[in-house]
C-alpha cells in the first residue's frame, strides 16, 4: 500500500494565505498544492482573489534527508528519490488581498486554524492591507502566524535584509511578534521546504470536540448543474465551507439560518431552510461519509439550486434542526476600538461610536449592516441590525466603518448574551 493511501481524506488544519495585494498568496497556494486558487473568471481576468480560494495539500518528510530538506509535498523525495511518509493533510485558504474585498478576508478568518501572512521583499513594510490583514487575523484570534517574505529573487541581499528590518518594526507589539519570518520565492518555489517545516513547528492540529452539535459556516454557495440539464436530470444545491464543531455527515438533516429573503409589502424577513446531506466532498474531490471540523469541504444537498447559486447562501450558518443558534436582529457588543483605521495610507485616528450610526459588522462568515441603537457603560453598543444573523454566544465580531467611500476596519466586539 502506497504511503498516499494511509492520509486521511480531509484536511486536519485551515491554513490561511493573507497579506497585501499581488504580494504573491495565490502564487503561494500555486507552489504548495500544485492548484490556482483563482478559479472565477473575473479573478482570473481581473488578477486578483475575489472569493475565497482553497486547495489541499499533504505534507511528507522523507526518513533520510535532514533538516528542512526532508520535507516536500510529493511521496517521493525531490532531493534524494527515496520514499517520503506522509505526516498531514492540510487546507489552504486564500483570502483576497484588495482593500475593497476586506470583508471577504475578514470572514474568512472565521474559517483559518493559523495564518501565513506573505510580504513582498520588492515593496515598503507595511502596506496598507498588510496592517488590516494583521490587525483582522488579531480580532478573530488567529495566533498561529508565519511570516513568509515572498519575491526575494527580484531584490538584492542589502534590500532583502532591509525589507525584514522594516517588517520586525512593523509586527514588534502585534499578535505577530515573535512569528518566524522565512524569505521565499512561491514563483520559482525556493525555500518552500523550510515553509513546510515551520509550518509543521509552529501551526499545530487544534484538538476537536465531535460530540458538540455540528456547526458549519457556509463560505461558498454553488448550483453544479450545466446550462440545458433537463429537470429530471439537476442536481441539489452545493454548500462550502468549514465546520467548526462536531461533525456532519451524509444522511444527516441540516437547518440553515437565517436562510432565504423573504420580501413583503413594506418588510424584508429571513426564513430558516431545512435540507438533508447527500453527499460530502473534500476540496480535492474525495467523498466522505462522515466529515469533521478542519480543512474545507462541500456538501450536496436536496435545495433547489436556485438557492445557492451564485453564492447566495454565503453567511449562513447550517446545523442539526433546532440546535443552531438564534437568529438575531438585535445584537449587543462589548467594544474594541484600533487607536487608528486600517487600510488607509495616512494613520487616520479612530473617532468614538456615535448614536445611531451605521456600521459594518462581520459575524462568523457573515457580513451584515448595523444602526447603533445605544451606547452603554463598559463600552457595550447595541445595534439593529439590516440582515440578522445567528450569533453564537462571545464570538468575535469585527466592525468597519466607513470612510472615504470604503468600509475601513475600526475594531472588533464580542457578543454579549442577552
Amino acid at each position: 500500500m502506497s504511503s498516499q493511501k494511509t492520509m486521511p481524506k480531509q484536511a486536519e488544519v485551515n491554513i490561511g494565505l493573507v497579506g497585501h495585494v499581488d504580494h504573491g498568496k495565490t502564487t503561494l497556494a500555486k507552489a504548495l498544492s500544485g492548484e490556482w486558487t483563482d478559479r472565477h473568471s473575473e479573478e482570473i481576468r481581473r488578477g486578483i482573489s475575489i472569493k475565497l480560494g482553497y486547495a489541499d495539500v499533504t505534507f511528507f518528510k522523507c526518513g533520510s534527508c535532514r533538516g528542512a530538506a526532508a520535507y516536500t509535498t510529493s511521496p517521493k523525495c525531490p532531493k534524494c528519490g527515496g520514499k517520503a511518509e506522509p505526516l498531514r493533510r492540510i487546507s489552504l485558504v486564500d483570502a483576497p488581498g484588495h482593500e475593497v474585498l476586506m470583508a471577504t478576508m475578514i470572514s474568512g478568518a472565521a474559517l483559518m486554524d493559523g495564518a501565513i501572512l506573505l510580504i513582498a521583499a520588492d515593496e515598503k513594510c507595511p502596506q496598507p492591507q498588510t496592517r488590516e490583514h494583521l490587525a483582522a487575523l488579531e480580532i478573530i484570534g488567529v495566533d498561529k502566524i508565519i511570516i513568509a517574505q515572498n519575491k526575494v529573487e527580484v531584490v538584492s541581499e542589502k534590500e532583502a535584509v532591509a525589507n525584514y528590518n522594516q517588517i520586525k518594526r512593523f509586527v514588534a507589539g502585534s499578535i505577530a511578534e515573535n512569528a518566524p519570518i522565512i524569505p521565499i520565492s512561491a514563483m520559482f518555489g525556493t525555500n518552500i521546504d523550510f515553509l513546510i517545516q515551520t509550518i509543521e513547528q509552529v501551526i499545530p492540529t487544534p484538538k476537536r470536540d465531535l460530540d458538540k452539535p455540528g456547526l458549519f459556516y457556509v463560505a461558498r454557495s454553488f448550483d453544479i448543474n450545466k446550462p440545458g440539464t433537463r429537470p429530471k436530470d439537476l442536481l441539489g444545491g452545493v454548500i462550502g465551507g468549514t465546520i467548526i464543531q462536531g461533525k456532519v455527515s451524509v444522511g444527516d438533516e441540516l437547518e440553515i439560518r437565517p436562510g432565504i429573503p423573504v420580501k413583503g409589502k413594506s418588510t424584508i424577513t429571513y426564513e430558516p431552510i431545512f435540507t438533508s446531506v447527500k453527499s460530502i466532498q473534500t476540496g480535492t474531490g474525495k467523498s466522505l461519509k462522515t466529515a469533521h471540523p478542519s480543512g474545507l469541504i462541500g456538501m450536496g444537498t436536496n435545495l433547489d439550486p436556485s438557492l445557492t447559486r451564485a453564492d447566495a447562501l454565503i453567511g449562513n450558518l447550517a446545523g442539526p434542526t433546532g440546535k443552531l443558534p438564534p437568529i438575531v436582529q438585535q445584537v449587543t457588543l462589548e467594544s474594541h476600538l484600533l487607536k487608528r483605521v486600517v487600510g488607509m495610507v495616512e494613520q487616520t485616528v479612530v473617532q468614538g461610536i456615535k448614536p445611531n450610526e451605521t456600521l459594518m459588522l462581520i459575524v462568523g462568515s457573515s457580513a451584515t449592516v448595523g444602526q447603533v441603537t445605544n451606547i452603554g457603560g463598559k463600552d457595550k453598543i447595541s445595534f439593529t441590525l439590516r440582515k440578522p444573523v445567528a450569533v453564537i454566544p462571545n464570538q468575535r465580531v469585527a466592525i468597519s466603518r466607513q470612510i472615504e467611500m470604503r468600509w475601513r476596519l475600526i475594531g472588533w466586539g464580542t457578543v454579549v448574551a442577552e
